[in-house]
């Protein structure tokens, strides 16, 4: 358990034996962002991910009631020359919301980033999620405008890599 300045909040790291509450909070992340159906993660993938270190989770314990989670990896750019960590999945149940809990693993997020050389901690928001947007400007966070992500799904990534 890594204590915080809240005498009943507590993070710890997530093992590959915690997929099952990773995908958990994924499918209430996903809800809460009327994308239920894009969760299609498994368990047995989260749990690979999470043992070849490819993706780390944290978990945020209120008085022995986990509720809260963050899962991140890290990412570099060529770009800036510089390491970063991205979070990919943030979330804290509705209930436990306006106590810093959210705030608290920011903090730690950010510090973890910069014991490991980062330079940058990164996420996306959707544009219509307004409490997001104000919770994450609050903390001094700004949007990248101008920038749109692009992706290929496993079946056109499988016929591009066709091409060649």
């Amino acid at each position: 358990m890594i204590p915080t300045k809240d005498p009943q909040f507590n993070l710890r790291f997530a093992k590959p034996d915690d997929a099952a509450m990773v995908l958990g909070f994924m499918r209430k992340l996903g809800s809460y962002q009327k994308m239920a159906d894009k969760i299609v993660a498994t368990e047995a993938g989260l749990h690979s991910l999470l043992a070849a270190q490819k993706g780390e989770a944290i978990f945020g314990s209120y008085a022995g009631q986990t509720v809260a989670f963050a899962y991140f990896c890290q990412t570099s750019s060529a770009f800036i020359g510089q390491s970063g960590m991205y979070i990919d999945g943030f979330f804290v149940d509705e209930s436990m919301r306006f106590k810093g809990l959210g705030k608290i693993m920011m903090a730690y997020l950010s510090k973890l980033a910069i014991a490991r050389g980062c330079k940058r901690l990164e996420w996306a928001c959707l544009d219509w999620n307004q409490p997001s947007i104000d919770f994450y400007k609050g903390l001094g966070a700004y949007g990248v405008d101008g920038m749109k992500i692009y992706r290929f799904a496993p079946e056109v990534l499988q016929a591009n890599a066709a091409l060649f």
